[in-house]
């Protein structure tokens, strides 16, 4: 029998929480509002439920796009079991580490922006003497790890995976805000399986030209797997689509997918990329369970999750 519910209209006042105003969406409807409200109080029982790993797919330029932070506390604060991101937020969280910035109202005179040595992202800017000097501290902090490496001190095979590499890049941070460095000081572990294609990527590159370091990206996938079998349940939060969604999407395939997941996204199904693919389209390829909880929104990342995660916060066990 279905069950009828009156949509309640949504009331604003003065100095209300981001709970209480979630408490409003939820009440209000099924459309946008109702599916925040509802991603919020997802997230709030994932993170407490004890007997779920929370995998964080972060994909786009998250980092400069001002999620730097939030992403970093909640790997500190330990809401979060692992990370599966994008080479271009590894590389901006780095840039930021040995200095640099990002900028905004530059302008958008984007011959005028190259002449002058800016990049654009969108309405976001970076300088090239910035990642002049993140050039000059990759391939310092790369001659260390590859040092460690050919004295056979830590990893005999002489490659180092993807994930460990990061692990190592983290440890020698000195930024207290840095995603690298509070994961590797957490042992949180952080998966890129597009690192290459970044200007990170572009600097181990240019770093093998004539120096020896051997990556193996496929060693990643046996410490990935290991966590999916030891995971009674797995949560996934996907802050985009791309390279970090189906990575974590499919590492869960060998268990029979996620048992619930949330999804922010600005692209859409129609095309049949995965980016715009619903949560439940998953359920088709056993990459989510039948029985799993999903909640996809549509809309932008930087605005909805900021929002989603404030309102969990109250509702979040401490631990």
């Amino acid at each position: 029998m279905c069950i009828i519910m009156k949509i309640k209209q949504i009331n604003i006042k003065k100095k209300m929480s981001v709970s209480q105003i979630m408490e409003e969406y939820a009440n209000s409807g099924v459309l946008g509002a109702g599916k925040v409200a509802k991603a919020s109080a997802l997230l709030a029982n994932m993170i407490n439920d004890k007997n779920m790993k929370i995998f964080l797919s972060v994909a786009g330029p998250l980092v400069p796009g001002g999620l730097r932070n939030i992403i970093a506390n909640m790997i500190k604060n330990k809401q979060v079991d692992l990370l599966i991101t994008s080479g271009a937020n590894i590389t901006h969280d780095l840039l930021e580490s040995f200095g640099g910035r990002h900028y905004r109202g530059l302008g958008f005179n984007d011959e005028k922006l190259n002449k002058e040595g800016v990049g654009r992202i969108g309405d976001l800017y970076t300088k090239s003497e910035d990642f002049e000097v993140f050039e000059k501290e990759t391939i310092a902090i790369l001659d260390k790890i590859s040092e460690k490496i050919a004295n056979k001190k830590d990893y005999a095979s002489g490659t180092i995976s993807i994930k460990n590499l990061l692990y190592e890049i983290g440890n020698m941070l000195k930024d207290e805000n840095s995603i690298l460095k509070i994961a590797s000081e957490n042992n949180i572990p952080i998966f890129a399986p597009g690192l290459i294609d970044s200007m990170l990527g572009l600097q181990l590159w240019m770093f093998t030209q004539d120096r020896e370091l051997k990556i193996d990206a496929v060693e990643d996938m046996h410490d990935l797997s290991e966590i999916v079998f030891d995971s009674k349940h797995v949560g996934a939060i996907f802050l985009g689509g791309g390279l970090p969604k189906h990575y974590t999407l499919a590492s869960n395939l060998l268990k029979g997918g996620i048992d619930a997941g949330i999804q922010i996204t600005m692209d859409r199904p129609e095309t049949g990329s995965l980016s715009g693919a619903t949560l439940e389209e998953a359920k088709s390829w056993s990459k989510a369970k039948s029985s799993s909880k999903l909640v996809s929104v549509v809309g932008d990342v930087t605005i909805l999750f900021p929002l989603i995660l404030a309102g969990a916060l109250d509702n979040i066990n401490e631990k």
